[in-house]
């Protein structure tokens, strides 16, 4: 069986997870409002929310609105589903890198930290977030 289509009982498929990660990022690089982009496309922002989070699944017609109002083609919501995330050495899953980016703060700092460009800094930030990560409390 298929990695994509292993689901977790009550939780949305991994494809779905992709597909509205990926929505999301691409109106955010776009600076897209939720409202705009549901506006452009016939629906409520709860709704766009819902595509987002993967809680609803997006049919192929909305798909496709959203690709001519993000000024993308379809293809651009299922590009990295093909990747064998696990032939990669050190590797993060998949889930764990999509859970990161669907909170707004990891979709920020995934865009932000590229832009700092000294090494020492980075390895910095980084050494603080492996800190802070070490001392949260469990079930925080």
């Amino acid at each position: 069986m298929d990695k994509l289509d292993d689901t977790q009982p009550g939780g949305p498929n991994p494809i779905d997870r992709h597909v509205g990660l990926r929505i999301r990022m691409r109106r955010k690089e776009l600076g897209v409002s939720q409202e705009k982009l549901a506006e452009s496309i016939g629906l409520t922002f709860q709704q766009v929310q819902k595509y987002e989070r993967a809680a609803n699944r997006v049919s192929a017609s909305k798909l496709f609105e959203m690709a001519r109002a993000l000024n993308t083609t379809v293809g651009y919501f299922f590009e990295g589903l093909g990747e064998d995330a696990g032939a990669r050495s050190g590797a993060l899953p998949r889930e764990a890198v999509q859970d990161f980016l669907m909170t707004p703060e990891g979709l920020e700092l995934a865009s932000t930290f590229p832009r700092i460009t000294h090494g020492r800094a980075r390895r910095k930030i980084l050494e603080l977030v492996r800190v802070m990560a070490e001392d949260e409390p469990i079930g925080a």
